[in-house]
């Protein structure tokens, strides 16, 4: 009885972990999708498709140290037209309803990491920080 009891548990356990490895598949996909949304948007000058993914509290630390919110962004992207804007090496961890984005940026030469938070059920970008890269 004990081996059939041990044997049930350990099923039980199996199927909790793939679900939940699942969900952060799935979390970690849809973050890196807008990701890239912004930087195809960023790269067009696009403001209007940048503006609802991030919060309205939202704030960027630049790589000068300057801080400013989401109006200022939004107002300095439009018209903005890139040569080269990409990003790459993206890795996501979430912790509940929040999620660290990390990676590269080329366009300037600099790397660029996000926080992103459950907000009225969508994901939005609560922070911003971009490090410059020495070559």
């Amino acid at each position: 009885m004990k081996k059939a009891l041990a044997a049930i548990a350990f099923i039980l356990a199996l199927a909790v972990v793939p679900h939940s490895l699942f969900a952060q598949t799935n979390i970690a996909a849809s973050i890196t999708h807008l990701e890239q949304v912004w930087a195809d948007a960023q790269k067009a000058g696009d403001a209007a498709n940048v503006a609802p993914l991030l919060a309205d509290n939202f704030i960027n630390t630049d790589v000068d140290g300057n801080r400013s919110g989401k109006s200022e962004l939004l107002s300095n992207l439009k018209g903005g037209k890139w040569e080269q804007n990409e990003i790459s090496d993206v890795k996501v961890s979430v912790y509940g309803d929040t999620a660290i984005a990390t990676g590269a940026w080329v366009g300037k030469g600099v790397d660029g990491d996000g926080t992103k938070v459950v907000k009225d059920g969508k994901w939005q970008c609560v922070a911003s920080q971009q490090t410059a890269v020495k070559k």
